[in-house]
């Protein structure tokens, strides 16, 4: 059986683990099974909040919708991390830009 993607689009690590556990484990195969752990070990924030995060933030900060997934997935906790998201050829963000959506991530981020 032949599968065509109808959208691309890039989605949270947490949705992944969403994802798959909707699936089943038992139905998931070696590849699959190592992408849940995977994503159970590095989901920095809840499934049901990441999706919302990543719109938050391409809104409110005027970020691409992949810079935003790839700062949800890994939740930076300084400026200077989040800056390594963001040198896509764009040009340099203010560092009171930074702190607030440092703030921002703060307000979400999985206590351990």
């Amino acid at each position: 059986m032949s599968r065509k993607a109808l959208k691309k689009r890039p989605i949270t690590i947490p949705q992944v683990k969403e994802t798959l556990e909707a699936i089943g484990e038992e139905r998931l195969d070696q590849f699959q099974r190592r992408t849940l752990d995977y994503a159970a070990k590095f989901s920095k924030v809840d499934p049901g909040m990441a999706e919302t995060l990543v719109n938050k933030l391409a809104e409110q900060f005027e970020l691409e919708e992949e810079e935003a997934v790839q700062i949800i997935n890994c939740m930076p906790e300084s400026i200077q991390e989040i800056r390594v998201f963001l040198t896509s050829g764009r040009r340099i963000m203010e560092t009171s830009k930074l702190e607030r959506i440092l703030a921002f991530l703060d307000e979400y981020r999985k206590r351990e």
